[in-house]
């Protein structure tokens, strides 16, 4: 089988981290959940059902080892092409999962946050999504970001026209647009771009996530389903960042 660690670690060895390396933002494309119940003979809303599992598993590990955002890729644009049952049935996830987790997120100090457009959400999604950042927005710990109806194109888009009515209604200088005043157009602006980005079930690509913030990220891959996706992925995955040698176009000194 294809090894896609890119650590010189193996799975049986102990890992140490740094903790004064820790990623300060983790990204994640939660891939593998139909997989994962293909190979057992289930539906794949039981797969999804089990990711809901490893979501729960990552974010506590997270919070536990001081990451400050970790954003999850639950539901992309292009999803909406899946059979209506599939949606429907990840929808109800989604709704209950902030259900069932707000009280124990929320005694943590995690704020629940969300981008994408939610609008074309089922009411009680875009409804629990917005109670649980208002409840939770003034809290000081992990930011757990819920990608849903994402798309890094659209987000892009969505930017642009958010800086065109600016300067049409507010007269801006065009040479007054760069990266920076881009950044504070997009659904990302109050967060880093992301560290690393983590991507299970073997696939290699971004599938439309995060395509402005990735510009410097690190990538993980790994063969695990997500369901099947531990703490110890996760450790592995940060080791991996944290002997990297990130120069940002520049070089070694």
């Amino acid at each position: 089988m294809l090894n896609l660690f890119s650590s010189n670690k193996t799975e049986n060895e102990d890992i140490t981290l740094d903790f004064e390396k820790i990623p300060k933002h983790i990204a994640i494309i939660m891939d593998g959940n139909g997989r994962w119940a293909q190979a057992r003979k289930l539906p794949r809303v039981m797969g999804h059902k089990a990711g809901v599992e490893t979501v729960r598993t990552v974010v506590k590990k997270c919070n536990s080892l001081g990451v400050k955002y970790l954003t999850l890729y639950m539901f992309s644009t292009e999803n909406w092409k899946r059979p209506k049952d599939e949606i429907n049935s990840l929808m109800k996830l989604l709704a209950q999962y902030l259900k069932s987790e707000f009280d124990e997120l929320n005694s943590n100090n995690v704020v629940i946050n969300h981008i994408g457009d939610i609008s074309k959400l089922p009411e009680i999604c875009q409804k629990e999504l917005i109670d649980a950042y208002e409840k939770t927005k003034n809290n000081t710990g992990l930011v757990l970001t819920l990608a849903i109806n994402y798309g890094g194109r659209d987000e892009i888009i969505y930017a642009v026209k958010r800086l065109y009515k600016d300067i049409s209604e507010k007269g801006m200088n065009i040479d007054d647009i760069d990266k920076d005043l881009f950044n504070n157009y997009l659904y990302t602006a109050e967060m880093p771009d992301p560290d690393i980005i983590i991507r299970p079930s073997g696939e290699q690509r971004l599938s439309n996530f995060l395509l402005w913030q990735c510009a410097y990220s690190e990538f993980w891959y790994s063969d695990i389903n997500w369901p099947d996706f531990t703490e110890k992925d996760l450790e592995m995955a940060i080791y991996d960042y944290q002997h990297r040698d990130r120069r940002f176009g520049g070089i070694k000194k």
